[in-house]
């Protein structure tokens, strides 16, 4: 949908919780927040850029202060949406990568790139909501696919979108890389050092490393892909060529 519309319609059904818990469920205010705001929160998520899922999440509880409702609650109420937050998408996840959904048709023309055998072994580490196994599908549908997820209400709701793959909750940089072909990653910059090492490290010979949008700037890429909305995915191929 284009934007802002997937911010309206996020808002209009806070909108519509918050008045339906305190009206027809005669809820208290204080109940019906933490209700109103995770609908905002969840949907925030499927947001394309960090700012977008900031203004999605963010402006149902921005116009209930401008309705001078929050007169009628305590001041630790606006702490629930909050820990509503942390508990969905916890502080130890955000230091690696927030929410980052692979956009749709991201890995068009992936295995001409890193073509892997039928039955290989395929990693998304930090699959979030699933769009990046959904992709990783499209690319690679005789694969076995696994996903890695810390948040646990994102691995839940990962699981029952990709139920084609096996999705666990755990931290991707204690876990084993090295049973994988290929391991797919869309972090953040500040996290890629971190990544190369472990996979350079860890991964077999021929097995692949691929990253959207951010490089390992330590390493040269075996191969890039051009995406249909302008970035790039960068495979990297054991062993590592290190610049």
């Amino acid at each position: 949908m284009p934007w802002p519309l997937p911010a309206l319609l996020t808002w209009a059904a806070s909108w519509a919780v918050f008045i339906a818990a305190t009206r027809w469920l005669e809820m208290s205010p204080v109940v019906a927040l933490p209700l109103a705001a995770g609908v905002a929160i969840a949907f925030s998520f499927r947001g394309d850029t960090r700012w977008r899922r900031i203004f999605i999440a963010w402006g149902f509880p921005l116009s209930l202060v401008a309705t001078g409702v929050v007169g009628s609650m305590p001041a630790w109420a606006w702490l629930l949406p909050l820990a509503l937050l942390a508990v969905m998408y916890p502080v130890h996840t955000w230091r690696d990568a927030p929410v980052f959904p692979t956009p749709t048709d991201a890995l068009q023309g992936l295995p001409r790139l890193a073509p892997l055998h039928d039955g290989a072994k395929v990693l998304d580490a930090g699959c979030g909501l699933g769009d990046g196994l959904i992709e990783l599908r499209r690319a690679y549908p005789n694969a076995v696919l696994s996903g890695l997820e810390w948040s646990w209400p994102l691995r839940i709701a990962c699981a029952l979108r990709t139920r084609f793959a096996s999705v666990k909750r755990g931290d991707i940089w204690a876990a084993d890389w090295s049973a994988y072909d290929m391991v797919y990653l869309f972090q953040r910059p500040e996290s890629m050092p971190r990544a190369a090492a472990k996979a350079g490290s860890e991964l077999r010979t021929g097995a692949w490393m691929a990253s959207l949008e951010f490089p390992a700037a330590e390493l040269v890429p075996t191969r890039t892909l051009d995406c249909p909305d302008g970035r790039r995915v960068w495979l990297y191929q054991a062993p590592f060529k290190r610049r």
